[in-house]
């Protein structure tokens, strides 16, 4: 299984400006016209200026509400910004040895390589700059950030260059977070790309980082390592420490305690990113990635509805508790993700 999933690594690697022109035309184009823009409402630049004043209208922020000119004209108006600074994105990508897995035709290191490229090349369009943070057994490379289709290249072309890493112990996502809180010293976007399969402790670090920054956990998975179909006897290799098991996956019984184990681990991750309060997109290795990252701006809009909406009835009502309605909505859609 591991052999496999290294040689699928190998074939769908291809070279970075092959794989970055091949997504220019079936992914990035099609998303920056569907999303018409809305990437700046999803994730606002460092500073704004006051542009303009306008007519409120329906799903405007009520917090760009101007309140005097709405007193003095009895209507109310909102104030219009414009970024005065553009906008800084971070991707700190969790190359271990645990994402060179998959059990289709991509690997999660596939996954997170293409994820990179399409994010990274719209915010580059638009003029602004982005950076990462490559981690394998440590944080050893840094890519400061900057703009450009060429510096997207350069960005992919690095993550390619890196070899699987062998077997050399579990990964630890803390040395990543804290290492990002010192590199990263202007507030700026913050893609944390790993499959989180990690010991525990990472969870204050990423809250820590979220403090600071606009933060979006970015969780690699493949569908195989939650449900475990019967094949037979198997070897199974942990690709973080070497160890390797014989299991028969025939037995129902290993079956049953599989997906057992599978499902705490599940509810162990959710609650860590709960408890970092970080929005969370969730890709698989059978993914459609345009799909995954419109739901994922579907998603982010509709929360800034629900927070808009529920800000103005407390300032109407003089509350500091949202409705129960709105809660449980919110709850809702936390638990979709």
């Amino acid at each position: 299984m591991k052999a496999a999933a290294e040689s699928t690594a190998q074939a769908d690697m291809p070279n970075a400006d092959a794989l970055l022109k091949r997504l220019e035309w079936t992914v990035i184009r099609r998303l920056d016209g569907l999303l018409q823009g809305d990437y700046r409402t999803l994730f606002r630049g460092a500073g704004l200026d006051l542009a303009d004043l306008r007519e409120y209208q329906h799903h405007d922020d009520v917090r760009h509400i101007d309140w005097n000119v709405t007193a003095r004209l009895q209507q109310p108006y909102v104030r219009q910004f414009t970024e005065d600074r553009e906008l800084s994105a971070w991707f700190l990508v969790d190359l271990s040895a645990s994402v060179d897995f998959g059990s289709n035709e991509l690997t999660k290191r596939s996954v997170a390589r293409q994820f990179v490229a399409v994010v990274a090349r719209l915010l580059t369009r638009h003029g602004n700059r982005v950076g990462a943070m490559l981690y394998g057994t440590d944080v050893d490379t840094v890519i400061p950030a900057r703009g450009g289709r060429m510096h997207v290249l350069h960005l992919l072309q690095r993550m390619a260059q890196r070899p699987a890493e062998a077997a050399a112990g579990a990964t630890d996502l803390r040395d990543l977070l804290t290492g990002a809180q010192r590199v990263i010293k202007r507030r700026s976007v913050v893609f944390v790309v790993s499959d989180f399969i990690s010991p525990p402790g990472w969870d204050a670090a990423l809250a820590h980082l979220a403090q600071r920054h606009e933060v979006t956990a970015v969780r690699l998975y493949d569908p195989l390592e939650m449900d475990l179909p019967d094949l037979g006897l198997v070897t199974m290799r942990d690709a973080e420490t070497g160890e390797q098991i014989v299991v028969d996956t025939h037995n129902a019984g290993f079956r049953k305690r599989f997906a057992a184990a599978a499902e705490r681990r599940e509810t162990a991750l959710r609650d860590g990113l709960a408890r970092a309060g970080v929005d969370t997109l969730e890709l698989a290795t059978d993914d459609n990635l345009m799909d995954a990252i419109l739901r994922f701006a579907d998603l982010r809009k509709q929360r800034s509805r629900l927070a808009n909406w529920s800000g103005a009835r407390q300032q109407r009502s003089g509350s500091g508790a949202a409705p129960s309605h709105l809660s449980a909505m919110a709850s809702a859609q936390e638990g979709r993700r």
